[in-house]
């Protein structure tokens, strides 16, 4: 039995080939990034590269799929090949356990790559991914904060210069208004007004990253298979 039956007859076979043939870039694996990999594994994409430097760690449990009793203390990369290749073993995986920074982001960007989902938490890692992007045409988006909210009806994919109450959004919207001024950028955003801070650790439940990543991986999906 194919295990893309269920997509298949959803899609259409030319469609799903397309998800066969498709190489995505996800950068950043945890409460979003989680979400994103795990669609798209399900979804059949054929390649994936995934980017993250971080160890699960126990405070994960409440919001990241990889974060088990079993994964606590390893590699988040390692653990989401290994993943990932339980549901489809004939995907491609490529991990680097690399911390980004604003200087190596193109190192580890290949430019057979046909989409790129940001779902890291850099601020500077973020401009320089759209920047990659928007310089390069590359079909992408980018996921904005999740944390210190609690609604994920409030999420929506929209142009970057729509969004509000989003200081990460505010951040690139300057970047990209002064740098790429006739660009759009399409990124995950919430139209809910974050809580206050009042702790070092940033409160967040599974509901907001979880939708946010589905989303972002939605789109991705749906660009790629031309709808």
């Amino acid at each position: 039995m194919d295990r893309f039956m269920r997509l298949e007859l959803l899609i259409g076979k030319e469609k799903r080939d397309k998800l066969k043939q498709s190489h995505v870039l996800v950068v950043g694996l945890g409460g979003v990034g989680g979400y994103v990999v795990e669609s798209l594994a399900r979804s059949g994409i054929g390649k994936l590269t995934l980017i993250d430097f971080d160890i699960i760690d126990i405070t994960n449990s409440n919001r990241q799929v990889i974060a088990v009793t079993s994964t606590i203390g390893k590699s988040k990369a390692t653990s989401w090949k290994e993943r990932i290749l339980d549901i489809n073993p004939e995907a491609e995986v490529i991990i680097h356990e690399v911390r980004l920074t604003k200087d190596n982001v193109e190192d580890y960007i290949n430019p057979s790559t046909d989409a790129i989902i940001d779902a890291c938490d850099t601020l500077e890692v973020k401009k320089e991914l759209i920047r990659y992007s928007l310089k390069n045409n590359k079909l992408s988006i980018t996921v904005t904060g999740t944390a210190l909210k609690k609604d994920p009806s409030k999420l929506e994919v929209m142009e970057l210069q729509k969004t509000a109450y989003d200081p990460i959004a505010r951040e690139l919207r300057k970047m990209v208004k002064l740098e790429f001024p006739k660009r759009k950028l399409m990124v995950v955003c919430s139209t809910e007004s974050p809580m206050k801070r009042v702790t070092e650790s940033l409160p967040s439940a599974v509901f907001v990253p979880s939708v946010a990543g589905i989303l972002a991986a939605n789109y991705i999906f749906k660009k790629l298979i031309g709808e």
